[in-house]
């Protein structure tokens, strides 16, 4: 009787996968594509997908656009390629075409063509990031209550919409980021008093502690996901002990050492029941490096929603790219700290794993979703520019030889590169879907 509801999630990930690999791959093919147009290389197919073509039309430069039936990558042909990878050539242009190809254009106009690809892979992730900011907004400077988020009846407060926050217990606060050190400041107590502007007059009035135990975020893959943790969820005991703050959920969780833990969990009105156990996680630091901690994988929030107001498109741009830049040193340090063996190759994720977090981030809404399209598109940006062999980047490093030595690498030895680069490539898929299977499940 499991099955129907397990394949529906099934393919649920599978399709919310594909369309974000989709997306991904479009967006990078297409740098190729228009850049080496743009370079005065003619394309002669475009193919969203491997294998049996599924649909084609052929467009009035003549570039054949297809969509073939294994969505798992694409290509870009150009005229005279002996393949999709543009190794060698068919042998069947007349020297007259030769510019018109990708082996016989400037040095310039190919490396603008490969890097494309994973330029095109950045910018989709700066729009996104940047879309992402100014959709959401910030919250506005004084701090400014706008409603309440969904909580059990028990969390009573006195705030209204457009009071103006001045104080917790007497703690000041001028700015949205010092409510992060309100933690250390506040006593951790089920009622607070808080100091607020309403129509002109300061008062005191009474609320919930500020930082309850409601959910804002899931991880992907991790104990609270696989428990089914959602969104807006607010835990109310841990193995039978009330709790009314998210501080208090991390000290227990810390204190079990990976034991499971029985959690009371509110939902729209209604009380589950969940086992978690707690799973040990490589968190990168702001300073760099990673710290191993034991988590469920959630993440907390005040207990209103604040008023927020729009964030212009350059400032966006700008905080976009600031995310971008996040995430591509994220990546290298946690590649970087797998190798010497500091952190955990549980946090190497291959095709299995990025089908499991697209299924996920799928679930939690379109906006998490497409700040997860965002962020993949970041990563394979990065992937492409390894100096591998068959990726873009290895393509760019026989092109920095070209220009250095004044003649390209000869077929013989970009056959051979281009054979250990495919075998290391699909020696590093089979151990991160072990890696995701098996090893790290």
């Amino acid at each position: 009787m499991q099955f129907l509801p397990q394949f529906g999630n099934f393919a649920f990930m599978i399709v919310a996968f594909v369309v974000a690999l989709s997306v991904i791959v479009a967006i990078h093919e297409y740098g190729h594509y228009i850049v080496g147009r743009w370079c005065g290389i003619h394309a002669e197919v475009f193919s969203l997908g491997f294998g049996p073509v599924l649909y084609s039309r052929t467009d009035k430069r003549g570039t054949q656009w297809q969509i073939a039936a294994l969505p798992l990558g694409g290509y870009v042909r150009f005229m005279g390629d002996a393949n999709a990878a543009s190794v060698g050539s068919d042998g069947q242009v007349a020297p007259s075409e030769m510019r018109r190809t990708m082996l016989g254009a400037p040095l310039w106009a190919r490396t603008l063509t490969v890097a494309a690809g994973p330029a095109f892979n950045f910018i989709l992730a700066i729009a996104i990031f940047a879309g992402s900011i100014m959709y959401q907004g910030r919250s506005v400077t004084p701090l400014t209550f706008d409603d309440l988020r969904p909580l059990p009846a028990s969390y009573q407060s006195d705030l209204r919409s457009g009071d103006v926050l001045i104080a917790v217990e007497g703690q000041r606060f001028d700015d949205v980021t010092a409510t992060t050190s309100l933690t250390d400041r506040v006593p951790v107590q089920e009622t607070l008093t808080y100091t607020i502007e309403r129509d002109g007059r300061v008062m005191d009035v009474e609320g919930p502690y500020y930082f309850p135990p409601a959910v804002l975020s899931v991880t992907p893959r991790s104990a609270a996901d696989d428990a089914d943790i959602k969104i807006n969820d607010v835990i109310t005991t841990i193995n039978g002990e009330p709790v009314f703050a998210f501080s208090q959920v991390q000290d227990i969780v810390l204190a079990a050492d990976g034991a499971p833990l029985d959690f009371t969990v509110w939902r729209d009105g209604e009380t589950l029941t969940k086992t978690i156990a707690p799973r040990r996680v490589d968190l990168p630091l702001p300073e760099g490096g990673f710290e191993t901690r034991w988590l469920i994988g959630i993440s907390g929030t005040i207990f209103f929603e604040e008023l927020r107001e729009g964030v212009g498109l350059f400032e966006s741009v700008s905080l976009g790219a600031q995310g971008l830049w996040n995430t591509l040193t994220t990546s290298l340090s946690a590649l970087q700290h797998i190798i010497v063996g500091q952190i955990s190759t549980c946090n190497l994720s291959g095709p299995v794993g990025i089908a499991e977090t697209s299924g996920s981030m799928a679930e939690q809404g379109a906006q998490s979703f497409i700040w997860f399209i965002g962020a993949l598109s970041a990563a394979v940006g990065l992937i492409n520019l390894f100096p591998i062999p068959v990726l873009d980047g290895g393509h760019l490093v026989f092109y920095a030889y070209e220009a250095v030595t004044r003649r390209k690498p000869s077929d013989r030895a970009v056959q051979v590169f281009m054979f250990m680069g495919l075998a290391l490539i699909l020696s590093m898929m089979t151990f991160t879907i072990l890696n995701d299977t098996i090893l790290c499940p």
